[in-house]
C-alpha cells in the first residue's frame, strides 16, 4: 500500500512538472486592459507639482519563451497619462487637467521563478498621438485637443518600466512601474510646463 501511494504521489509531482515546464517553454499570445495612474514631475524644479489622474490603458502582448525561467515579452498599448494641477490667477482658482494618448510598446525580460510569477523588466518606446488640456475657472471651462506636426513637443521618447504578472491558467494579472526618461517639450521651444511622465498601472489579460 505505501509503495502504490509512493507511486502515485510521484506520479502527480511529475505531471505537474511536466505541465508547468511545458507552459513555461510555449509562446503565449494575449490581449489585456486596465488603468494607469500618472502623474508628472520636473527633475530641474523641485517646487512644480501635480496631482495624479487615471487614464485607460488596453492592448496586447506576447511571451516568447528563451526557456524555462527566462523569456521575452513585447507588448502594444493604447495608454492615457497625464495630471491635474491647480493654481492662483488674479486671486481665482484655476486648474488644469491635461490627458495625453499614447503607443507604448515596452519589451521586457521576463524572469519566471515560478509557474504562476513573472517578473519583468526593460526599455519602453512611446509615441505621443494627442493631448486633450481642458482649463476651468470659476466662470469657464476650456478645452483644446492638439494633434502635433511641430518638433517643440517630443512626440517619441524612451521610458524605462518595471512589473510582474502574476498568471492564473489562462488569465494574466499584471501590475507595472515606469518613468520617462526624457522630457516633454522637445526641441526647448514649447511653452509648456517640462516635466517627464510617470505612471502606476494595473491590467487584466486573457492568454488565447
Amino acid at each position: 500500500m505505501k509503495k502504490i501511494m509512493f507511486a502515485l504521489i510521484v506520479s502527480v509531482l511529475g505531471g505537474s512538472s511536466m505541465y508547468a515546464q511545458s507552459s513555461s517553454d510555449q509562446l503565449h499570445i494575449g490581449v489585456k486592459a486596465g488603468a494607469n495612474y500618472s502623474n508628472m514631475y520636473d527633475s530641474q524644479n523641485k517646487e512644480y507639482s501635480a496631482d495624479g489622474k487615471i487614464g485607460f490603458a488596453a492592448g496586447a502582448f506576447v511571451s516568447i519563451p528563451i526557456g524555462t525561467f527566462l523569456g521575452i515579452q513585447p507588448e502594444v498599448l493604447f495608454s492615457q497619462k497625464g495630471f491635474k494641477a491647480t493654481s492662483s490667477v488674479l486671486g481665482n482658482d484655476v486648474s488644469l487637467t491635461r490627458t495625453t494618448s499614447y503607443i507604448d510598446v515596452p519589451i521586457f525580460l521576463a524572469v519566471k521563478p515560478t509557474e504562476m510569477l513573472t517578473i519583468l523588466v526593460g526599455p519602453q518606446y512611446s509615441f505621443l498621438m494627442k493631448q486633450k488640456d481642458v482649463f476651468s475657472n470659476p466662470i469657464t471651462n476650456i478645452t483644446t485637443t492638439d494633434d502635433f506636426n511641430t518638433d517643440n513637443i517630443r512626440k517619441n521618447t524612451l521610458c524605462l518600466v518595471g512589473g510582474l504578472d502574476i498568471n492564473l491558467n489562462n488569465i494574466v494579472i499584471g501590475a507595472r512601474a515606469g518613468w520617462d526618461l526624457f522630457n516633454n517639450n522637445g526641441d526647448g521651444t514649447s511653452t509648456t510646463p517640462r516635466y517627464k511622465n510617470v505612471w502606476a498601472q494595473a491590467t487584466v489579460g486573457i492568454r488565447l
